[in-house]
């Protein structure tokens, strides 16, 4: 089966060299770039990957460009900004494939101190929490990291557009009745520039408050 990693980015110029070439060879790689204004657009096609422009910004928007624009059975999404080694992510793809799990996700365990900042790891705990509490996924991270069959992905209709995204996955995925698995994924500091989530209070409560509506507007599922 075939294996496309999506990326979506903003402003990763910086990152996307590094990361890009540590791919698997057998891997094809779409970049959602969600409006950046640096480079991104030029450093990903030079490395070889698809680029695909949304416009519309929000972590979800660009997630979905990606999915749409991929064709792959399988696909992998994560970060653009080099804290994941693409390496890492392939038992999560050797699962997914031998029909183990139906979701894989990656359960972030920094390297370092500074690979994740309190603020955004305490916030990661309380909403782990609170999502094990209203659905009973036994998950200890917001599945940074996702593996899936691309059909079946798109076909569970995530709508949020914004770093809720991932939150409904998870929330319909249990209401379809998937498999969810968690991996441990080594988490590194990011290459170049600043996280939009975790490099400040700010951004980890825009993240956290688009969480928090995600889990308001379903009461923990999606129906």
């Amino acid at each position: 089966m075939s294996v496309e990693l999506v990326l979506p980015c903003l402003d990763e110029e910086a990152s996307l060299p590094a990361l890009l070439a540590r791919v698997p060879a057998e891997w094809r790689v779409v970049v959602a770039d969600n409006g950046s204004t640096d480079r991104t657009r030029h450093v990903a096609a030079a490395a070889g990957a698809r680029v695909v422009t949304e416009p519309r910004r929000g972590y979800g928007s660009a997630v979905h460009a990606g999915l749409t624009a991929a064709s792959a059975d399988i696909v992998a999404v994560l970060d653009g900004d080099g804290s994941i080694d693409p390496a890492d992510v392939i038992p999560l793809v050797a699962a997914v494939r031998d029909g183990t799990t139906d979701l894989a996700c990656g359960c972030r365990r920094p390297v370092n101190a500074a690979a994740w900042p309190w603020h955004a790891q305490l916030g990661n705990r309380v909403l782990a929490a609170t999502l094990a509490w209203n659905s009973g996924l036994p998950l200890h991270d917001i599945a940074p990291v996702r593996v899936a069959r691309r059909e079946s992905l798109l076909a569970l209709g995530v709508a949020d557009r914004r770093f809720g995204y991932p939150l409904e996955t998870l929330l319909r995925a249990r209401a379809a009745g998937w498999r969810v698995t968690e991996f441990d994924v080594p988490y590194h500091p990011r290459t170049g520039g600043r996280s939009k989530v975790t490099g400040s209070l700010r951004g980890t409560a825009r993240a956290l408050h688009d969480f928090a509506t995600v889990l308001l507007a379903r009461g923990g599922s999606p129906a």
